[in-house]
């Protein structure tokens, strides 16, 4: 977040919450997102997990990218353990997100343990893109509640439908994770380096789709990202010591 745009706490315009852009913000997101665990749900269930199994990985792991990479894993034959390789390196970036918002928004006592459940690509962005204190408070705590609440409630959903729609195919289950990502990811593209990345990854996967078991190919390019990024980082920090 560009610091050059906020306006330090204690001297913003106090907006009431009726009229908070960021809580606006906030519930669309959350309205948005928890829909997608209708998919999870379903899906969740067509991998051969119970139930409970997919209601403790919403509540648990909650994070979405992570979930549907573990489900995907095993739905294709893969065994846990590349399961949780997956759906681990996917959720390396709610690290970093929390480390961010722990300096952004300081949260304190019993509040930082419930922030650090809902520090999701969600809460994030909606905190993030507030120019006031109290305005990225209140997205990120409005988005991240929001989400968390309907997304367990629609994982529920789709897990008990899941016997009765059948196979989540047909009814395009399983594109709605994949449409949702390129959503997101569609705005990133347009610069050449995540491009490029993306690319990489792709062909990177695509090659190793034959030869790997299934779910070692997502690890496989999961690190050839991670290696272009720490080559990145550490180019850019020689030209700023140059």
């Amino acid at each position: 977040m560009s610091g050059s745009s906020a306006v330090p706490a204690g001297s913003e315009q106090v907006i009431p919450w009726r009229s908070s852009p960021a809580v606006r913000v906030g519930l669309s997101l959350g309205i948005a997102t928890g829909l997608y665990g209708i998919s999870f749900g379903a899906l969740s269930i067509a991998a051969g997990l119970t139930f409970w199994q997919t209601q403790a990985l919403s509540a648990l792991m909650f994070t979405g990218g992570s979930q549907f990479a573990f489900i995907g894993v095993l739905s294709g034959g893969g065994g846990g353990a590349a399961a949780l390789g997956a759906a681990s390196l996917l959720g390396v970036r709610n690290t970093v997100y929390g480390m961010t918002m722990n300096a952004l928004l300081r949260p304190q006592s019993w509040r930082k343990l419930v922030a650090a459940q809902v520090t999701i690509d969600e809460s994030n962005a909606a905190a993030s893109a507030q120019p006031t204190f109290l305005e990225r408070k209140r997205g990120f705590w409005v988005a991240g509640v929001s989400v968390f609440l309907l997304w367990n409630l629609f994982t529920a959903v789709g897990a008990l439908l899941g016997d009765a729609v059948g196979d989540p195919g047909q009814w395009g289950l399983d594109g709605a994770a994949v449409a949702a990502f390129l959503g997101l990811l569609w705005p990133r593209l347009r610069e050449r380096e995540p491009l490029a990345v993306a690319v990489l990854c792709g062909v990177v996967t695509a090659l190793c789709i034959p030869l790997l078991p299934s779910g070692i190919p997502v690890l496989v390019a999961a690190i050839v990202a991670l290696a272009w990024g720490l080559i990145g980082a550490r180019a850019t920090r020689k030209r700023a010591r140059s």
